[in-house]
Formats: structure tokens, C-alpha cells, sequence
């Protein structure tokens, strides 16, 4: 049976919205639009989520929604752990928001509703910690971006340093982190003699469930040497979500209110595709996720690699190299055959030899990929995907150029991809506008970048010693060196098109 149903009511070109989406209005809502067909009021708390961003709304939290019908123990209280925008938007939406998979026929409306409610760490910290050493909460899941785990993305290892966990080391009971919150709720379980919760990652890591317990072991262990034992034994599996979801703007915001009838003040707008791999180690329970459409397997790894290398390494090439040429948009960027070029020949010729998955097309995966890039209907901004670049370089680009050197094979357009973020990192693109760096080495890299000026090589030289980046071997590397400053000197001497165009020949 299916889990929703739909309001009847009248033609949406005839509706002059004046109410906001909750669980009121959805008896009122336009012709065809799919609302949750289970009681929410018999929905509880069975998932906390940090990092309650349009991510996990586009992803996990519609697996979630699929399921809550057959088991309504597995509703999702998300977290905010920065700002409170998300709780402010949903919370007079009794946690309800719409997602909008838009493909060429247009934006297809659905509404929400695994979400119960949404917590602002900054002022519910206790609340939210209560909430996560409770019995009922057997599955704490995290979308916080790389730069949210406070590690060293070139090593995969806790960053004792970074600010919020010297914060969290000296106020355990009230951290700012992630890392700290999960290890504070740990230890309250631990505490009551309750079992740990679940810890799984959904966030672009390679072994992203490794990675976690890694790094919330480490901190676990700084603070109390027992709890660090202890927090051994919880199960972190590892994952890899793969849907392409743009911010949200101002002009989605009104057509989904037209389409549904309701104004909407966060809607979700993403594409048809969504994958989601798993892997099965839920020693507490887990929703039946394999029954909506998610893959339960052993190992995590191939498909991580698989998705790092092909889609995000190419979506971080085509974002710096697309941004310098002029293109808002990554569908714009795919109109350029050169730039076509460039990503077929990086996942083909570079990235998918150094995958090793039997059973996998991934020359079928490549081609649908493409397709997925090509889609004019998703506003997918190359500025946004181009955020954070030094915490997604090590695992997009920087482990598939590894591999390669070790086994004597060519970088030419991953050294591009490289390149085209250095030149990206200076703040002023060709036209000499100013590029809105965003990035935790912001201030860094544009200091490298002001005492460098036009000198290809100081910039280069510069970029390469921080070694959170680039570790302590690739700057070094004779290989590495040639091919990105290579590229690099063309991008200043002859434009971002001309270097591109070279390499497409």
C-alpha cells in the first residue's frame, strides 16, 4: 500500500495562497500534491540528525518518510549546529517542508514530514544532549560537511588544535562540535548504563564511518581514557549518499508556493536521481532502508571511491574551472564542449582505472553522470560547490592523484582541476573581480595569493606548504609539480579557456 495520498481540491492557478504549510493546512492544499500518508502524531523520536541542512532533507530524511508508515518508531529530530535558520523555518511548519525534484517536465512537489522537530545546539545544547542519551534514540546521524568533523582532511586525524575542540576538551559537558557533542552523549549513556547509539555519517569522507570513529575515539580517550574504550565498542558504518541538491532561492521559494498552494519558507529543490549505500552494522536497530530503495552491503569503500573520484572530484573541477570561465551554473559549464572534454577524459582515462569494482558499468555510471550535469532544470551554482575546497581536495582530486603517481600514471586533468582551484583561491578572477572566497583557510590562502601576485610558482610553492592540504608529500613530488604549474602559469598567461582547451585538443 502506498504511504501517501493527496488532498483534492482546486485548479493551483486558481489558489490565492494565504496560509503557510503545517499540519493544518495540508487538508488544504493543491490538486496532486503528495503529503504523508501516516499519523505523525504517532511518530517518535527514533534518529537524531546534526547538520539538519537541505542535504539530509533531500536524501536521508525522504528514506526515512518512505518508511514511517510501517514503523513510525523512526522519526528524526535534527540539530542545528551553527545557525538557527533551519529551526526558525520549519519550526512554524510543524517540521513539514517540500521537496521539489525538478527534471525537464518541470518541479514535482512532495511534501515531508519524518522531521518532528528541529533543535538549535547554541541554545538547546542541554536539551538536545538529554534528547541524545535517551533509550529511544538509537541512531545519531551527521550531514556537517567535512569541515564539521574538526580533523585534518590530509590525514583523516582528530585536529587537537582546531578551536572548538580545545573549546570542548575544557567544557566537556557544553561542547560546540560535533565530535564533542557526540562524545558528551556517549558518555551520558555511559553514565546510566544505557547502550550507545548508532553514529552514522552521511558526509563526503572517504570511509566516512572510519574517519568518524577515528576521530570521536580520539577525543573520547583525551578526555577520560575509559570512556575512550568504551566509545571502541559503538558501531560508526560508513555510507555514501550521492544526490545533487542546489541552495535553495528566493525564486524556488515561489514557485513551490504556487505549486502547492502554502508558502514554504525552506522548500528543498534536487533531481530525480538519488543512491544511497549502507553499510549494514546497526547494532541497535535500524529502519528497513532496503525497502525504499537503499543498498545494505558489507563494504562501503568501492562505492565511496567510486563517487569521490567520478562525481565529486569532476563537480570540484568543473566548479573552479567553470566559476573562472564565466559559468554560474554547472548544466552552463556542460554546454562548453571543451569543458565536456576535460570531465569525460578525468573519469575515464584517470579516475576509473584506479577503481576496482566488479560488477560495476562505470562507463554506464560516467555517461549517466554527464547526464546528471547536463540537467538545465537544477541550479546547481558553481560557487556553491566550490565552497570549502581545502577540506574536499584530499578525497576529490588529491587520493586519486596519489594513486596514480605511485603507479606511474598521468595527471593531466586532475592536475587541472588542481590548478584551476589554486588560481580560484587568490579572490580575483580573470575579469580582476573579487571571488567570495569561502573557506576555513580563507584568510591563508589569499595571504599566500596577495604575496605571490602573478608569480605562478610563489603561488604554487605557497599553497602546497599548508600541509592540512596537501600533506607532506605531494608538494614535493617532481610529477605533481610540473603538471600543476604547468597548468597553472597557462591559467595566468593565456585564460582559464586556453588552458582548458589545450588539454581537450
Amino acid at each position: 500500500m502506498s504511504i501517501f495520498h493527496t488532498r483534492l481540491t482546486h485548479d493551483p492557478a486558481e489558489i490565492i495562497v494565504t496560509q503557510r504549510l503545517t499540519q493544518k493546512s495540508l487538508a488544504t492544499l493543491a490538486k496532486g500534491i503528495a503529503v504523508p500518508g501516516y499519523d505523525r502524531g504517532k511518530v517518535t523520536p527514533g534518529i537524531v540528525h546534526l547538520g539538519i541542512g537541505a542535504f539530509h532533507r533531500a536524501h536521508m530524511a525522504v528514506y526515512v518518510d518512505d518508511l514511517l508508515a510501517d514503523d513510525p518508531s523512526w522519526g528524526i529530530v535534527g540539530a542545528s549546529l551553527r545557525r538557527p535558520d533551519t529551526k526558525e523555518a520549519l519550526e512554524p511548519q510543524d517540521g513539514l517542508y517540500t521537496i521539489a525534484v525538478r527534471d525537464a517536465a518541470g518541479a514535482h512537489p512532495r511534501v515531508i514530514g519524518a522531521i518532528l522537530s528541529v533543535m538549535d545546539a547554541n541554545t538547546q545544547r542541554d536539551e538536545l544532549l538529554t534528547l541524545m542519551a535517551d533509550p529511544a534514540i538509537r541512531i545519531v546521524s551527521l550531514t556537517v560537511t567535512e569541515k564539521g568533523y574538526c580533523h585534518d582532511p590530509a590525514t583523516g586525524e582528530l585536529d587537537q588544535k582546531h578551536p572548538d575542540i580545545v573549546h570542548d576538551l575544557a567544557n566537556p559537558s557544553a561542547p560546540k562540535s560535533a565530535p564533542g557533542m557526540l562524545v558528551e552523549a556517549l558518555a551520558r549513556r555511559k553514565a546510566s548504563g544505557v547502550a550507545p547509539f548508532t553514529v552514522m555519517s552521511c558526509d563526503n569522507l572517504p570511509s566516512n564511518g572510519e574517519t568518524a570513529k577515528r576521530i570521536v575515539t580520539t577525543l573520547a580517550a583525551l578526555r577520560d581514557a575509559e570512556l575512550g574504550e568504551w566509545v571502541e565498542s559503538v558501531a560508526f558504518p560508513s555510507t555514501m549518499v550521492d544526490r545533487i541538491v542546489p541552495s535553495t532561492t528566493d525564486a524556488d521559494r515561489e514557485e513551490v508556493t504556487k505549486l502547492i498552494g502554502a508558502e514554504d519558507a525552506w522548500p528543498i529543490m534536487t533531481e530525480p536521481f538519488t543512491q544511497w549505500v549502507i553499510e549494514d552494522k546497526f547494532p541497535a536497530g535500524r529502519p528497513a532502508f532496503e525497502k525504499v530503495g537503499a543498498q545494505l552491503v558489507a563494504d562501503v569503500e568501492p562505492y565511496e571511491h567510486m563517487k569521490l573520484r567520478m562525481l565529486n572530484g569532476s563537480h570540484s573541477t568543473m566548479a573552479y574551472a567553470g566559476y573562472l570561465g564565466g559559468y554560474d551554473y554547472i548544466a552552463e559549464v556542460m554546454g562548453d564542449d571543451d569543458y565536456v572534454t576535460l570531465i569525460h577524459g578525468l573519469m575515464t582515462e584517470e579516475a576509473m582505472p584506479t577503481l576496482h569494482m566488479p560488477g560495476v558499468d562505470l562507463g554506464a555510471y560516467r555517461d549517466e553522470l554527464l547526464e546528471r550535469f547536463r540537467n538545465p532544470a537544477l541550479k546547481h551554482r558553481t560557487w556553491q560547490i566550490a565552497m570549502d575546497g581545502s577540506q574536499k581536495l584530499p578525497q576529490r582530486l588529491l587520493g586519486t592523484i596519489r594513486d596514480r603517481l605511485k603507479a606511474g600514471l598521468g595527471i593531466e586533468r586532475l592536475a587541472l582541476g588542481v590548478a584551476a582551484w589554486m588560481r580560484y583561491v587568490t579572490g580575483v578572477d580573470e575579469e580582476g573581480d573579487e571571488i567570495d572566497v569561502r573557506d576555513p583557510h580563507a584568510l591563508k590562502m589569499m595571504a599566500i595569493a596577495a604575496d605571490a601576485g602573478d608569480d605562478a610558482e610563489a603561488l604554487y610553492e605557497g599553497l602546497v606548504s599548508i600541509s592540512e592540504i596537501f600533506g607532506d608529500d605531494l608538494g614535493g613530488n617532481a610529477v605533481f609539480r610540473t603538471a600543476v604549474l604547468g597548468h597553472l602559469n597557462s591559467m595566468f598567461d593565456e585564460g582559464i579557456h586556453a588552458t582548458i582547451a589545450k588539454v581537450a585538443g
